[in-house]
């Protein structure tokens, strides 16, 4: 393999990282207006011809499975239970050779009326976000009054057999920092597991302070003076959140330090937007097309070497402490999670 030469196999990069997870966004729509993500009026949505097809997105997704190695998919949005063709299209992907694991990041909102079809379909795993557990802090936070919705989704997830039913809390100053050991009481009550996720430069508004941000270290000051945590002694790979062993286990608590503690060496991820782009990183300035080159009628040996060029040019970090950093144009909402 040269320098500026992608291998014949594999999603891999010039830093030696392989890409096997796959983080498919569906829609950029959602139904909560959370505040460090997109503003009380919403965006301007992709328009409907724009958004990749039921087909065209399982036709992309096996590209990857079968000819580039990835081994686990995750639907992401914008919140992914809105995309009418979500069962059919986990049912499609669990149905490849090789099956990957397949899961969904979803703000829980429906997720107890559709959770058991999404298992008969193929899903293996849910993460579903909820940063507050006061009903008055939630409307603010996401400007709807749903919080009652989501816990549904979360018993309805974990009452449909999906384990384990993971749940990411995003902490912000002055606003819902003070709910760190509320949240995990909450978790191991319930035998969901909780991670935690710095907030990250990915709001629409470009309004992120990180002077505002609530940091790992000071979450896990939070959570030892209710908790005795310890190190989880298994090898944490590539996986993002680091993890503790709660009062001696098995319960577990993880924490995503993507600004503080990157952890970008080992990162295994590539990114395909609900309209058709390949994003190598979250932070990444620049997108491949695949959905112009499939409706092209490109085949699939041609989508896999335009996705194999676009992982090769990963940069080596997110770049966030650079002072040229510049925040993505597009939100978290349109990247997908």
């Amino acid at each position: 393999m040269s320098a500026d030469q992608p291998n014949a196999y594999g999603l891999v990069d010039r830093y030696g990282r392989t890409a096997r997870s796959l983080r498919v966004s569906l829609t950029d729509k959602c139904n909560l207006r959370c505040t460090y993500c997109m503003p009380a009026e919403g965006l301007p949505w992709l328009a409907g011809p724009d958004l990749l097809t039921d087909d065209e997105v399982v036709r992309l997704v096996g590209v990857a499975v079968r000819r580039l190695g990835v081994t686990e998919v995750r639907f992401t949005g914008g919140e992914p239970l809105i995309r009418p063709g979500l069962t059919r299209i986990v049912a499609a992907v669990a149905a490849l050779a090789p099956r990957p694991r397949i899961s969904l990041t979803t703000n829980g909102i429906g997720l107890d009326r559709v959770a058991p079809a999404l298992v008969a379909a193929g899903l293996d795993r849910v993460n579903v976000s909820l940063d507050t557990l006061d009903a008055d802090r939630f409307v603010r936070l996401t400007r709807r009054p749903r919080l009652a919705d989501v816990l549904a989704g979360l018993a309805g997830a974990a009452a449909a057999g999906l384990r384990p039913v993971k749940v990411n809390a995003v902490l912000m100053r002055g606003v819902n920092d003070d709910e760190a050991p509320a949240l995990l009481r909450f978790a191991l009550a319930h035998g969901y597991e909780l991670r935690f996720i710095e907030q990250m430069p990915l709001d629409a508004q470009h309004g992120w302070d990180r002077s505002a941000m609530v940091t790992a270290d000071e979450i896990l000051t939070a959570l030892t003076g209710a908790f005795d945590l310890r190190p989880d002694p298994v090898v944490r790979g590539a996986t993002p959140a680091e993890s503790w062993l709660v009062d001696g286990g098995p319960a577990r608590v993880g924490v995503i330090a993507s600004v503080t503690r990157p952890f970008c060496g080992d990162c295994d991820r590539t990114r395909l937007t609900a309209d058709g782009q390949v994003r190598s990183c979250l932070f990444a300035t620049r997108e491949s097309d695949l959905r112009g080159a499939l409706r092209a009628g490109a085949d699939d040996a041609e989508l896999a070497r335009r996705w194999q060029r676009a992982m090769w040019d990963k940069a080596a970090g997110h770049g966030i402490d650079d002072p040229t950093f510049l925040q993505p144009a597009r939100p978290m909402s349109a990247i997908g999670g």
